[in-house]
């Protein structure tokens, strides 16, 4: 077992902050996210601002003034709260569609549909190496999340509640992307000589995937059940609700998978006879997994 956990100021994060996301929570395009590329004087800021159509600009103006009240909450926030990760490197194999981490079961779920007829139907467990081969793999487990003291800021300010809110999600986002940048050079190593820019780190140019729990390739949130047994996430504040939502809700967590072929993709909707099958694998009763799996059935 390679279990650590990291704690990082604000200002070692923020530079590795995807806007894009961001400015899409509060309902603006992603060609606005751009403005965290500028200068910050008035001069770039008002060429950045002459880019956009006429027809635009009110718009754009709006989302650079937004950017600069994030600006100024982060930095406010630097020295007062910390963003927290923890990560553990398991030997791995996949035995059909479940991954054996460290001896503990983790069951997936495989695709049913794809929109290309001659693609296979994936799960995670094809990038790792199969347990009939006899050859250990590798696979890391993580969680990322922020002071859950940010959360309660400025309650009675509902904008900048909000800001918090939302800023607290992307800190525990780029939480996670440093967490694994050190995991690929160092931690597990298996790209010491790797040298990207924030911006390829976002475009995900590294090799590997880092599917999060939620998202379209691991979207049962109840696995986080099954992490947490290898994590003990109360050690970085995150608890779990009866459903397997983490608290606070500013978390991320998930693996990390090295094979040089890995992507991502969606399961999509998966057929009753698979939730079936998927409980049976998860030991739970199958009306409790098709309520955890309901927006997928």
């Amino acid at each position: 077992m390679n279990k650590k956990r990291f704690v990082h100021p604000i200002h070692e994060v923020i530079g590795y902050i995807n806007w894009t996301y961001f400015f899409h929570a509060w309902g603006f395009p992603p060609r606005f996210a751009s403005i965290a590329n500028v200068h910050g004087c008035d001069s770039c800021r008002a060429l950045w601002l002459a880019s956009f159509p006429v027809e635009e600009r009110a718009q754009a103006a709006e989302a650079m003034q937004l950017f600069k009240e994030a600006e100024r909450m982060l930095y406010s926030l630097n020295g007062q709260f910390s963003t927290y990760a923890i990560c553990r490197l398991c030997e791995a194999n996949a035995d059909g569609d479940d991954l054996l981490l460290d001896n503990l079961r983790l069951p997936l779920l495989r695709q049913q549909t794809n929109a290309d007829s001659d693609a296979p139907f994936l799960c995670l467990s094809d990038f790792v190496r199969p347990l009939a081969s006899g050859v250990k793999d590798c696979v890391g487990v993580f969680a990322t999340t922020i002071d859950k003291q940010m959360l309660t800021l400025f309650t009675n300010d509902p904008y900048k509640n909000l800001l918090v809110q939302t800023l607290a999600d992307r800190l525990a986002e780029a939480t996670a992307e440093v967490l694994h940048q050190h995991v690929r050079r160092e931690m597990w190593g298996y790209a010491p000589d790797e040298c990207l820019t924030v911006a390829q780190l976002h475009r995900e140019e590294f090799q590997g995937i880092r599917p999060a729990v939620g998202y379209p390739s691991l979207p049962d949130q109840s696995v986080n059940f099954i992490l947490d047994e290898l994590l003990e996430m109360k050690h970085i504040g995150i608890s779990l609700t009866e459903h397997g939502a983490m608290s606070p809700h500013a978390s991320v967590s998930g693996l990390m998978i090295a094979h040089p072929a890995a992507h991502y993709f969606a399961v999509g909707r998966i057929s009753h006879e698979q939730l079936s099958d998927y409980a049976i694998r998860r030991g739970l009763p199958e009306k409790k997994m098709q309520a955890f799996l309901a927006n997928i059935l």
